[in-house]
This record gives structure tokens, sequence and C-alpha cells, in this order.
């Protein structure tokens, strides 16, 4: 088995959201929970609020020189359009974009449009006069689909997809591939609350049975999703979490790869036989 491991950007600063929509507020309330819950420290809460005023909620950087150091493929999944607590303008898109590619992080769509074909298609070429990629993915900002979802992705012509939270091995939906991941940090770390409800003991304990029922189905890439935001001591038992998630795959001998290898491995098999 080998992991693939991809971040969403869901926000690049405080302000995008001022009277836009209820992300402040739900954020104010979210931290105060969390420290009165014994979950986070003063200090994380202390730093929440230098985040806040500094108007920095995104640790993209960080994150890249992260996994550079660590020599770990750095895939970003980038949207180009509104949506959801997801306010960001192309502008400030694409400073991060450049970025990436100057370093050579796997680009993909972090896609807004799931159910309305010609929308679908505007944003993916919206994305792709932006990066000037002839090739990339796409997973869907909250992960929403329908039942027409994924056939709607392949029609509109995307490499790869990693929208599915399932556990099955990669497959194809006519040309496109389809990865379904296993865990998400959100999942893990909340436990389907709206803040952190775990502590690392705990969030450690709920991975490992993850990954060992993705060994027992015999899954042959592992898929994690942590979000950029979340690289930072301001999220202490995330910031821990993933460097422990890293460290543990590794030491169990588990290769990182990203999608784009990972379809060039596939299609090598299947080509073999």
């Amino acid at each position: 088995m080998k992991a693939i491991i991809s971040h969403d950007i869901d926000h690049i600063t405080v302000w995008e959201h001022l009277f836009r929509d209820m992300i402040i507020p739900k954020y104010m309330a979210r931290m105060h929970i969390e420290l009165l819950s014994g979950k986070i420290s003063m200090r994380e809460y202390t730093l929440r609020w230098s985040d806040f005023f500094k108007n920095k909620w995104q640790n993209i950087d960080e994150l890249i020189t992260f996994n550079n150091i660590h020599q770990l493929p750095s895939s970003f999944f980038i949207a180009v359009n509104k949506g959801i607590g997801l306010n960001y303008g192309n502008t400030a898109a694409m400073l991060w974009i450049e970025q990436m590619k100057s370093r050579n992080c796997e680009l993909g769509l972090h896609g807004i449009e799931f159910d309305n074909a010609i929308n679908m298609k505007q944003e993916r070429d919206l994305f792709e006069s932006l990066t000037h990629l002839p090739h990339f993915g796409i997973r869907m900002h909250y992960v929403r689909n329908s039942d027409r979802t994924f056939q709607l992705l392949q029609d509109t012509g995307y490499r790869y997809d990693s929208t599915e939270h399932s556990f099955r091995n990669p497959y194809k939906i006519g040309r496109m591939w389809e990865f379904p991941f296993q865990i998400m940090d959100g999942w893990v770390i909340e436990n389907y609350k709206k803040w952190q409800s775990l502590d690392l003991v705990k969030a450690k304990e709920n991975t490992l049975k993850l990954i060992d029922k993705a060994v027992d189905q015999k899954l042959e890439y592992l898929g994690i999703d942590f979000h950029d935001r979340y690289f930072s001591h301001s999220f202490k038992t995330w910031l821990d979490w993933y460097v422990w998630l890293i460290e543990y795959l590794k030491a169990n001998s588990i290769d990182f790869v990203n999608f784009h290898t990972a379809i060039g491995e596939m299609e090598a098999i299947g080509d073999s036989h």
C-alpha cells in the first residue's frame, strides 16, 4: 500500500469572509468552545487571535516546506470559484498557484460546481486558463456530489477525481480515474462535530483503526486529506497529528506518491496484462 496525501485550500485570509458569510463568528464560537472544554491550550487560543489580526488563515508555504524536506509529494486542490464558506478571489489564488508550480507541487481544482454540466465546464476551463496545465484532477469542496457528479466530471475532461469517501481501490469512470480517500483531518479530530472533540491520543487511535481497515481491505492507495490551515501551532493537535501520521507511515515502509504517479503506476500494470 502507498499513501496519497492531498491538501484542500479553503481559506487564504480572514478579511475575505467579512460581510460575506458566517465563517468569522463560527470561528470565534469554535475556539471558545475548544478552550472551555480543555481541547486547546491558552497558547493556541492566543495564537488564533494572532492569526486573526495578521489576516492569515493559510499555511501553504509552511506545509510545502515540510513536505519537501520530508520528500512527500505536495498535492493541492485550490479553487477558482466561491461557495459555501470559500471566498478567496482568483488574484489571491494565482499568487499561490504560481508558488506551487515553481515548487513542483501537483495542482488540482477544489471544485464548487457539482451538478450542472455547463457550470462545471466553465469552472474547469477557467482553472485551465489560469494554470496552463494540460491535465489535472479535482476534489469537490465539502466533497459534495450527486448521483450525476462523477459522470459529469468524466464528461468535463478531468484526469482524476478524489471526492468519493470510501474504502475502495481507484477505479475508472470512462477515461477518468476516481481516487476514493479514507482519512480526513476534520473527520478524525472533530469526530463529526463542528469543533475539536478529540485529543491527540484518541485521534491517533481512531486513525490507526482506519489504516488497519485499509490494510484489511487490501487497498493499493491510502487517501489522506489534510487542510493547510491546520499546519500551525494555532491548531497544535492537528499539526502534531499530521507530523505523527507521516512518521508512522514512513516507519511502516509506506511510500508516498501523488495522483499522477499513481495513475502512471496503475496504467503501467494495466498495459502489462
